[in-house]
């Protein structure tokens, strides 16, 4: 591959021995891994055996021995000539990235080099790279992409296999995460579709099932403009700062408002899925949370996993709550339920803990929520989020675990409110009372006939 081989040169008989019985082998073991990066550091330009994200290995070899080296890994962010050649949109590109994966690493060994052994290698690769992807991550993949430096490639090989060159790359480099600098050699991006169509079928509405399995796992990402967040941010500064400032990067209003954006993503895992959510915002999104700069990057960076966990553990819960409902309030204007129900989850992910909450019915508007104490149930946690709202002259709608003296009589008496409860065949006492006293039939006297046994006139 390198300039200073000779070119076109035909094949001699034992090289074609070699073109016509080489096998590929997938590497899995951690040994041959280890041998792999060696060698990929060793002999290839780049010096560097690291891959990012999902990534495959691949040998090629002949009678036992070592030809050539092929690596597969994530796909680039960011590339304008592939974006417009599959003229996707970018919300489709961060969804279905996963099916984009660069060939980031081809190595033929030192005298092992022999014509057409690279395009050969690279065609035998593609044929089972996506069902090899599929058995290692999970899914197939749709289309290769790949870099070649034009100071020592000519992209000969990708040229013969029937890859696409689309441009030139901007020339700039991840150094660390979420940031890129300019390093003067941009290079040429190839690539090549692995299934017919794969560009109008990443563009298009819907997935075909077999891919739609990378929408499912990705991520949620924030959507909420900067002016909304600033609103948001305002109402937050409310709560009391327990850290020290000098060192605060993070204030507990912006980390506050940012645990709410990730709620109403539809984050619940915590506090590493909060990290990965920080992760999705835009500078202008993190500037809008009042995130401090990095002087040396000039970047606002996102916060990490301590940084919830510590503010998680020492917020004021009922505070952030008032705040929220208020919030809420100004946003949505009054509530006007008249039906409120007040309902009890397991909180998913978080180790059994129990959340009460209430929403109005008709709005299904949040009005409040409490956690179950420690070796408690809901029943007394139901009870006190009453006394902390009013619904009064409101008909309060419970599960059957509710159904019990105190709670009507609270709901009744000291609220000033009806409610509806359910009673379960399990509570047998009260089910057959109700179903004795409740059993459907005729009034007497009525319009709809004399009940059985009686006469007329009696």
């Amino acid at each position: 591959m390198t300039n200073d081989k000779p070119r076109f040169r035909r094949p001699t008989p034992s090289e074609q021995e070699v073109l016509d019985n080489f096998q590929i082998r997938l590497l899995t073991k951690d040994a041959d891994i280890e041998r792999f990066d060696s060698l990929i550091v060793q002999h290839h330009y780049l010096k560097s055996a690291t891959l990012v994200g999902e990534n495959l290995r691949y040998v090629a070899t002949y009678r036992g021995e070592w030809l050539a080296l092929i690596a597969f890994s994530a796909g680039s962010f960011n590339l304008r000539y592939r974006e417009q050649f599959i003229a996707w949109t970018p919300e489709q590109r961060r969804r279905r990235r996963p099916l984009v994966v660069n060939n980031s690493r081809l190595l033929i060994l030192p005298d092992c080099h022999c014509p057409n052994l690279p395009s050969r290698l690279l065609k035998l690769v593609l044929n089972r790279l996506s069902a090899d992807w599929q058995q290692r991550w999970g899914h197939p993949v749709a289309l290769v992409e790949t870099f070649v430096n034009p100071e020592f490639f000519r992209g000969t090989t990708y040229k013969v296999s029937g890859w696409s060159e689309l441009g030139p790359t901007s020339g700039f480099g991840r150094c660390v995460q979420d940031f890129y600098e300019a390093h003067d050699q941009p290079k040429q991006l190839w690539v090549k579709e692995l299934v017919k169509g794969a560009c109008k079928k990443l563009r298009a509405a819907i997935l075909p099932p077999e891919w739609a399995v990378v929408e499912q796992q990705t991520g949620p990402r924030c959507t909420t403009k900067v002016k909304d967040i600033q609103s948001l941010l305002s109402e937050l500064k409310e709560l009391k700062e327990f850290r020290s400032r000098r060192t605060l990067s993070y204030p507990i209003a912006g980390v506050m408002a940012l645990i709410v954006l990730a709620t109403f993503a539809g984050v619940v895992r915590g506090q590493r899925d909060l990290a990965a959510f920080a992760r999705t915002l835009s500078q202008g999104q993190l500037r809008a949370l009042g995130f401090r700069m990095n002087l040396q990057t000039r970047r606002i960076r996102c916060p990490k996993e301590t940084v919830f966990f510590r503010v998680l553990q020492a917020v004021d819960e009922d505070l952030f709550e008032q705040i929220l409902l208020h919030w809420q309030q100004k946003m949505l204007g009054p509530a006007n339920d008249e039906v409120i129900a007040i309902d009890g989850k397991v909180l998913r992910h978080a180790r059994g803990v129990q959340l009460v909450s209430s929403f109005g019915v008709q709005s299904g508007r949040w009005l409040g929520t409490i956690a179950v104490a420690d070796k408690s149930n809901e029943i007394p946690a139901a009870q006190e989020l009453l006394d902390r709202q009013n619904v009064e002259g409101k008909l309060v709608v419970m599960d059957a675990l509710h159904t019990q003296d105190l709670t009507a009589q609270k709901i009744v008496f000291q609220k000033g409110a009806d409610y509806v409860f359910t009673v379960k065949k399990n509570q047998e006492t009260l089910y057959h009372t109700l179903e004795k006293k409740l059993t459907p039939g005729s009034f007497s006297p009525s319009a709809q006939g004399d009940p059985p046994g009686s006469s007329a006139g009696s």
